[in-house]
């Protein structure tokens, strides 16, 4: 008897931690690096996984840098064998926290917030400061983070050979958007 009250305890402590919690594994994070008049360099990951914590602010994505996809198939291997050495550093990840954040105070219009936090990218890793983001609560009880920032490729020691230095860009844009449901 006394087991079955321990185990009812820890299992209703964990579903109350787990309410704090949202999540997605279907986000999408896109970033492009074309320059005008040139073929367009960009491309998108729809399987990003995304975790907030509602308590605190506390926020963090993964991406599997191979998950990318371009419009040529050529410039997604370029990519992966040449640029994100893909298989030496097969993910990107950031971890955060969202300033003034508290999930009573999102409705279905979208509220405008600063972040902070590092990302990770080909080895190497970046503080990222008073970003701005998205983020709204949708009718279902789902939240909506949206964002954009840019990043310079020297910052994560990626090298353009000369023979396409015209070609790409060496700040590049990246977006991200994240439907996140309950835990």
């Amino acid at each position: 008897m006394k087991n079955l009250i321990l185990t009812f305890l820890l299992l209703l402590t964990l579903s109350i931690a787990a309410q704090n919690k949202y999540i997605t594994k279907t986000g999408s994070v896109t970033f492009e690096a074309s320059v005008p008049s040139f073929e367009e360099v960009k491309a998108t990951n729809k399987n990003t996984t995304a975790i907030i914590n509602t308590e605190n602010g506390e926020f963090a994505a993964l991406v599997l840098v191979k998950g990318f996809r371009f419009k040529n198939a050529l410039m997604e291997e370029h990519f992966n064998e040449n640029y994100a050495d893909s298989d030496e550093y097969p993910k990107a990840t950031f971890k955060g926290q969202i300033s003034s954040f508290s999930v009573d105070d999102l409705n279905n219009s979208s509220q405008q917030k600063q972040y902070n936090g590092t990302m990770t990218f080909h080895g190497k890793t970046k503080t990222l400061s008073n970003e701005a983001l998205s983020i709204s609560k949708n009718t279902d009880g789902s939240l909506k983070i949206t964002g954009k920032l840019k990043l310079n490729v020297a910052d994560f020691d990626i090298e353009i050979p000369k023979i396409v230095s015209n070609k790409l860009s060496r700040e590049v844009d990246v977006t991200f958007e994240f439907l996140l449901n309950k835990k």
